[in-house]
């Protein structure tokens, strides 16, 4: 890649239905956080190639109390990020709730609380367009069929300007089980342009779809379509759902997501402009770019969401989330370095795609090898702690202590099937209660598990394929975990974690 390029993804991992929008010279994104927490990731550029995590604008999902276990494939789907009002905004659908709003002075807050702008079940993919020239505003959201019995169409509501309510009952403003070929239609991204209401919607399904635009002269239509991306000859699957966004100088350009199994949905940026008929041209010529000349914008050093943590004060970094809303005292604050997670006793340890406790963060898209070194601090017999590759099907190796006092190094998956962990390797004594914990993640995302006890880093078991949850990309999981039983169970401290390209 020459310095006056980019290569796609310009986001390599899981940063599922992004959206994006331009304050200044700033460029801001976020994406679907479903049932981690915290939620709604807020990521910012100057280039629109280089991204750093920020932030997040959901501490945690409500209501808190359906949130305390895992619901993997649920809560925060698709958002908008908005600017209007000089404050930050973002609507999502929350397929089991309905359609929910939260907005900030600053993109780094202080974020209200959500508010149920429409209640129902699947409502999914909202957007607010606020018509600068008319004061009116409008919300368009589509369909979840798992929820509603209802898929391949656009509702559109005329907004109270203040975001807070809606003013009518709604109306379906595209239906796409009329339009021949169409279906799936969702992730809907509302805009205005040349006197035009603009609709920015993908169809076909995430794997194999394709993204669509749509026109009307009035909101509520009728809207004329016409598909803008699509795979064609290259080598990216279901290039759609995004979001536009116009540089300072007038350039536009399209962010978008490519499914990528295990990896999730990555994200990619496009070339867009504006043709002779009017209709925007994406990519090349409807076709997505793999190298492309870089958005004119000034030079900006590389950078990426950030990765490695040595936890200082005991504290997590901003690229960490948990499975569930967290409770008190998981992580214990200290002086040094070192994320102390507790023990947490449950009588789900057999499972590590049900416990709240796992504190992940995204697979990346590219090989690598993931390390942490974990030192297990509790003298409970089966207390246990490890680094583990979480989805559908989940591996994890760490330490356990076992009845006999003895710290042993354990590595045990799970098939997507299984309602329980089995062993993968046999166990082996770890003489300090330490170890060095290391997963290569290699092509196709292939995770072959090592340790180190003492005596350097020996392989363990077979090579396991990661696998996606539902919607969500595969995760790398910290965890630390204690059978049922009365009283405090002790704590593991792990240090130095790192990802390091392959």
């Amino acid at each position: 890649m020459s310095a006056g390029t980019y290569t796609n993804p310009v986001l390599d991992a899981d940063w599922s239905d992004p959206d994006v929008v331009r304050v200044g010279d700033d460029f801001y994104l976020t994406a679907s956080s479903f049932g981690r927490a915290p939620g709604l990731p807020l990521l910012h550029s100057r280039d629109l190639v280089n991204w750093t995590l920020v932030g997040h604008a959901l501490e945690r999902l409500e209501p808190a109390e359906e949130f305390a276990t895992p619901r993997h494939d649920c809560g925060v789907w698709a958002p908008s990020l908005r600017y209007h009002d000089e404050r930050f905004w973002i609507f999502w659908g929350d397929p089991d709730q309905g359609v929910f709003q939260i907005n900030a002075p600053g993109i780094r807050g202080p974020w209200t609380r959500p508010h149920l702008l429409k209640a129902g079940k699947g409502l999914i993919d909202a957007c607010p367009l606020w018509d600068e020239e008319t004061g009116e505003a409008y919300l368009v959201h589509a369909w979840a069929k798992s929820r509603s019995g209802v898929k391949n169409r656009l509702t559109g509501h005329r907004m109270r300007p203040d975001g807070t309510g809606l003013l009518d009952e709604g109306k379906v403003i595209v239906d796409g089980d009329r339009i021949p070929g169409w279906f799936t239609l969702e992730g809907p991204k509302l805009y205005r342009h040349d006197g035009w209401f603009w609709i920015l919607a993908p169809a076909g399904g995430v794997e194999t779809g394709w993204q669509g635009a749509f026109r009307s002269r009035g909101f509520f239509g009728p809207y004329e379509e016409r598909i803008v991306l699509e795979q064609k000859d290259t080598e990216v699957n279901g290039p759609h759902q995004g979001g536009w966004v116009r540089t300072p100088s007038g350039e536009d350009w399209f962010v978008h997501f490519q499914q990528r199994g295990p990896y999730g949905r990555v994200v990619h940026l496009q070339p867009m402009s504006w043709g002779p008929d009017g209709w925007p041209v994406v990519g090349d010529d409807g076709a997505p770019v793999t190298v492309h000349r870089r958005p004119a914008l000034p030079p900006q050093p590389p950078a990426a969401p950030a990765t490695d943590d040595d936890f200082p004060g005991g504290r997590f970094g901003r690229q960490w989330q948990w499975t569930a809303n967290p409770g008190e005292g998981w992580a214990t604050q200290h002086s040094g370095d070192g994320l102390r997670l507790t023990c947490l006793r449950s009588a789900h340890a057999h499972d590590l795609r049900v416990l709240p406790n796992v504190l992940t963060q995204r697979l990346p898209g590219t090989p690598c090898a993931a390390e942490v070194e974990l030192r297990l601090d509790s003298d409970e017999p089966g207390a246990r702690a490890g680094l583990a590759v979480l989805g559908d099907a989940f591996s994890w190796i760490g330490l356990q202590r076992a009845p006999d006092g003895t710290a042993q190094l354990v590595h045990r998956f799970a098939e997507g099937a299984a309602e329980a962990e089995r062993d993968a390797a046999h166990p082996r004594l770890a003489p300090k209660g330490r170890a060095r914990l290391r997963i290569d993640i290699g092509p196709g995302a292939r995770c072959r598990f090592s340790a180190d006890t003492g005596d350097g880093f020996r392989p363990s078991g077979p090579v396991f394929a990661a696998t996606p949850w539902r919607w969500v990309g595969a995760l790398l999981g910290l965890v630390a975990l204690a059978p049922s039983g009365p009283g405090h169970a002790g704590a593991a401290t792990f240090t130095r974690f790192r990802l390091t390209p392959s």
